[in-house]
């Protein structure tokens, strides 16, 4: 368990997922740069997050909702959560009767990514509302901009240990405050880091081999 002094942000979560250095770059060395993909998305974001909760039958949508969970060791903020009306399972709403169980829904300005890093965000998200209202989500979705489309996304045993696992990496790479080499991939040319980052250049290694260090896995070829 981590103390509130030690949360971290959960947004540092999808970027480790996405990239380990460019979860450095950002969070230990505090370096940011904007371009057309972060402004869109930063734009989506606060539409997203705007507004009072509203229902409307027997939906309650909240928006901008503050997370965090004391075994993550992460705090942060919901786009929308949902709150569908059930008979049987669910948390209770101050001003609403019956029971209401929770669906986060995340935002993203693109399309669906071949790296889980947004469904592993959507989880973490799940995993602070189920310890801070004590019930069980199952599901979520994440909504993309290009495709105006909502992704189911289901929390699996397998979602789970790979968040809870990037969770404990999060707060080892944090407490360290070492930053990854570099690794060249089709992905960097859409990161707004991509000029300060320079993964072409870095010469030290590949991210890959730094997370074999990282999780005390073997290289390849090691008995």
């Amino acid at each position: 368990m981590y103390t509130e002094d030690e949360l971290l942000p959960l947004s540092a979560l999808q970027h480790l997922a996405y990239c380990p250095r460019q979860f450095a770059l950002i969070h230990i060395e505090q370096i940011w740069a904007e371009n057309r993909y972060t402004a869109e998305g930063n734009l989506m974001h606060a539409k997203a997050d705007k507004g009072e909760p509203e229902r409307r039958g027997n939906l309650v949508t909240a928006r901008g909702l503050r997370l965090h969970s004391l075994t993550l060791g992460l705090s942060g903020i919901a786009d929308v959560v949902e709150f569908h009306f059930s008979e049987t399972v669910g948390c209770v709403l101050s001003g609403h009767s019956g029971r209401w169980q929770p669906y986060p829904v995340e935002y993203k300005r693109g399309r669906p990514k071949g790296k889980d890093c947004d469904k592993v965000q959507l989880c973490a998200q799940a995993l602070c509302l189920e310890e801070m209202l004590g019930v069980a989500i199952e599901e979520g979705s994440l909504f993309y901009g290009k495709t105006r489309r909502r992704k189911l996304v289901r929390f699996d045993d397998g979602l789970r240990q790979r968040t809870l696992t990037l969770s404990a990496v999060l707060h080892r790479l944090w407490d360290e405050g070492r930053t990854p080499p570099g690794e060249y991939a089709e992905q960097c040319e859409n990161c707004s880091l991509l000029s300060l980052c320079m993964p072409k250049l870095s010469g030290q290694g590949s991210v890959g081999a730094y997370l074999r260090e990282v999780f005390g896995e073997p290289d390849e070829g090691e008995g």
